[in-house]
């Protein structure tokens, strides 16, 4: 999975377009429109979101091994009950509510200590 965000190909994209010349470009040549934005729209799409969670490792592993089997209602109580496998990934859950119940709805984070995007398969 590439840590490719919208605004990094936004930002290639400026790029590309402030590269053209004047004299590259045709204005009543309609292809340089596709040929400028088609490939772009696909990359683009393919993008990352910009405002991934960012969680701990260990609190990484929590989600992926209790989604599916456990709601996040369950995760959020047990780490309240510090009932989980470990009271720093309770702890963590109960200091970080919001962003972890956004982890665990989106399906895609990033994990703190290697920066690698991954989710509940990755």
């Amino acid at each position: 999975m590439s840590n490719e965000t919208k605004r990094d190909v936004f930002g290639q994209l400026l790029n590309a377009y402030q590269n053209l010349s004047v004299k590259d470009i045709e204005i009543h040549d309609e292809s340089y429109r596709e040929n400028i934005t088609t490939p772009w729209n696909i990359v683009y799409a393919n993008a990352l979101p910009d405002d991934l969670p960012t969680i701990l490792e260990c609190v990484s592993k929590e989600i992926k091994d209790g989604y599916g089997k456990n709601s996040l209602l369950d995760e959020l109580a047990w780490a309240n009950q510090d009932a989980l496998p470990s009271s720093k990934v309770s702890e963590w859950i109960n200091d970080n509510e919001a962003l972890f119940a956004e982890a665990w709805s989106r399906g895609l984070w990033v994990v703190k200590e290697t920066g690698e995007v991954t989710g509940y398969d990755g």
